[in-house]
């Protein structure tokens, strides 16, 4: 997600400096498609969070995760 952010002040600041309407189009474009991207991910990573939490599967798995995991044996 950051990388996307990044990428869009870059665009920012090149659209701040340049006068060329032809690159202009392009950079306003990519920077469209960044937003784009950060809230896809954001979205990707709720769903992931959500899923995870209605099974455990890869977040804690205590027969894999062995160090975290206090028995009274220990």
């Amino acid at each position: 997600v950051a990388p996307e952010q990044k990428a869009r002040t870059t665009y920012d600041n090149i659209l701040r400096m340049v006068k060329d309407p032809d690159v202009c189009d392009v950079i306003k474009f990519l920077r469209a498609r960044e937003v784009v991207h950060f809230q896809r991910f954001g979205e990707a990573l709720r769903i992931v969070q959500d899923k995870l939490n209605e099974k455990n599967f890869y977040a804690f798995n205590p027969e894999i995760d062995t160090c975290i995991v206090k028995t009274e044996d220990r």
